[in-house]
């Protein structure tokens, strides 16, 4: 990262690749990997959804003979289920099949197992992505972090809420549960009518279906199948989305400041993580490669990496370091750092 900042300051590499030159070669650096194959993306959905699907069966099949069978199988079906959120996700960004069309259909489809409307999710993403790391639109796609003069500013009930919602705990305790059964299920009148038909739409054929497989196995069976999957793959889903965004010296700028190319090279970690995780995640640890370009697929991510020198000077964790970001909390716009709470009281 030190480096990093170093071409800043000099006024080269990352800094200036928005400048028309520098935008034309890292888009001419990463254009060969956006194209999406029909091959990789059929291997991709019989490494995800197929076995998710195979796994779920075989758990309900087992509530007969044990349920410590049931629970125990739990652990590969989140590993594919965290997977088929990869493809909804690729969906999302018309990036995973060649055709429009079958993006949609096949998002929609996953987006049912891991119970997110395909619409609604596809733009709070693009807002995400459109504004990660800019301090004057925080707030749509991403993880709420306020700047240390806006948390000393709050008054006291304010200030233990935002504690207790970066806490652990809630993160990811609540956070899993949150994010994947109860907000996608709400909507409001702020929506665009298609969000809100999205959600609608969704939160219908979701009872449709749940109705009819808790007609069968009751909801204890349904709970037992479905929700330790989902609060596994949802756990670890939130840790890798949380530490792609939030580490030491991730980038925030405002609004007039703010670069593209930057916030994805300098804002985004290359979460580097053993390959069995790396499978299950859908190389979505190289988040500073998918920030650049949304249109590379999964399958595309790590060699996208390895060919492009673009990318070789990208803030790099493992998991340890994604571990201890989980303590920062709060920007520090004088030195652009996030801070922990005892930094923070240092200042305060």
């Amino acid at each position: 990262m030190g480096e990093i900042m170093r071409k800043v300051a000099a006024g080269s590499g990352p800094a200036d690749v928005d400048r028309s030159p520098d935008r034309l070669y890292w888009r001419e650096a990463v254009a060969r990997y956006e194209r999406p194959s029909v091959r990789h993306s059929l291997l991709d959905l019989a490494t995800s959804i197929v076995p998710y699907l195979v796994l779920t069966v075989a758990m309900y099949a087992s509530l007969q003979v044990s349920v410590w069978i049931t629970l125990a199988l739990s652990l590969p079906a989140a590993g594919f289920l965290l997977r088929t959120f990869i493809v909804f996700h690729d969906c999302a960004h018309g990036s995973f099949l060649p055709n429009r069309r079958a993006n949609l259909w096949v998002g929609r489809f996953a987006g049912l197992l891991v119970f997110q409307p395909f619409a609604n999710w596809r733009h709070n993403h693009a807002v995400h992505h459109g504004s990660s790391g800019d301090l004057d639109r925080r707030g749509t796609g991403d993880i709420a972090t306020l700047t240390v003069d806006e948390y000393l500013a709050r008054p006291w009930k304010s200030r233990l809420g935002y504690r207790l919602f970066r806490s652990p705990v809630v993160m990811f305790g609540i956070g899993p549960v949150w994010s994947l059964m109860i907000g996608p299920r709400l909507w409001s009148s702020r929506m665009r009518p298609r969000q809100r038909r999205s959600v609608i739409a969704t939160n219908i054929v979701l009872a449709i279906v749940i109705g009819a497989i808790v007609s069968v196995v009751g909801l204890r069976g349904w709970l037992l199948v479905q929700m330790p999957t989902a609060i596994l793959a949802g756990t670890l889903g939130v840790f890798m989305f949380y530490v792609q965004h939030q580490f030491e010296d991730a980038y925030w700028e405002t609004s007039d400041r703010w670069s593209y190319a930057d916030a994805a090279l300098q804002g985004s970690s290359y979460l580097k993580l053993p390959k069995l995780l790396q499978f299950f995640t859908g190389n979505i640890g190289l988040h500073h490669v998918h920030h650049l370009s949304a249109k590379i697929p999964n399958y595309n991510l790590q060699r996208a990496h390895d060919e492009s020198p673009i990318f070789h000077s990208v803030p790099v964790l493992g998991v340890k370091d994604g571990l201890r970001a989980i303590s920062l909390k709060v920007i520090d716009r004088q030195s652009g750092r996030l801070l922990t709470w005892r930094e923070v009281k240092a200042l305060g």
